[in-house]
């Protein structure tokens, strides 16, 4: 896996969230059992993307989390970078600091051309590109494929 676990889940709960209203606000909880994640991690996740301003979020008993523009705004490269950071889209694949052209690691030009495409597909594809790829398709978001989609 390229990306950590807190980016993946993250990248899943965005991905549902699109799918759904943007006035709503879905708790937490809601989303750990629809996701099949545990409640305190993606409630830590969740904290740094709306410390991102990417989600909203409000407390109380109809409180929870929103999307903080529509899901054809947010791109999949700002959830990742606000998770993971920008190092999978510029860095070198073995961690090699200095990698470049003129001291490539033995994998740079393999790599290069891979993290190029990863990168302009995650810039260029929404949450709402996949919210509609997921729900037309009916793919799976969780482990064990039981989600519905909303």
């Amino acid at each position: 896996m390229i990306f950590s676990t807190s980016c993946v889940y993250g990248l899943r709960a965005m991905i549902y969230l699109a799918s759904i209203s943007r006035e709503d606000y879905v708790s937490i909880k809601e989303l750990s059992e629809k996701l099949d994640i545990s409640f305190h991690f993606l409630t830590k996740i969740l904290q740094q993307l709306t410390a991102e301003d990417i989600l909203e979020s409000m407390k109380g008993p109809k409180g929870g989390v929103r999307l903080s523009k529509s899901g054809r705004e947010i791109m999949l490269k700002e959830v990742v970078e606000a998770i993971d950071g920008s190092a999978i889209f510029t860095e070198c694949v073995l961690g090699l600091p200095g990698c470049g052209s003129e001291k490539p690691c033995p994998m740079h030009e393999m790599w290069e051309d891979t993290r190029d495409e990863i990168n302009e597909l995650f810039t260029t594809t929404s949450l709402q590109d996949m919210s509609k790829e997921g729900k037309a398709k009916d793919l799976r978001i969780t482990p064990d494929g039981k989600f519905v989609w909303g």
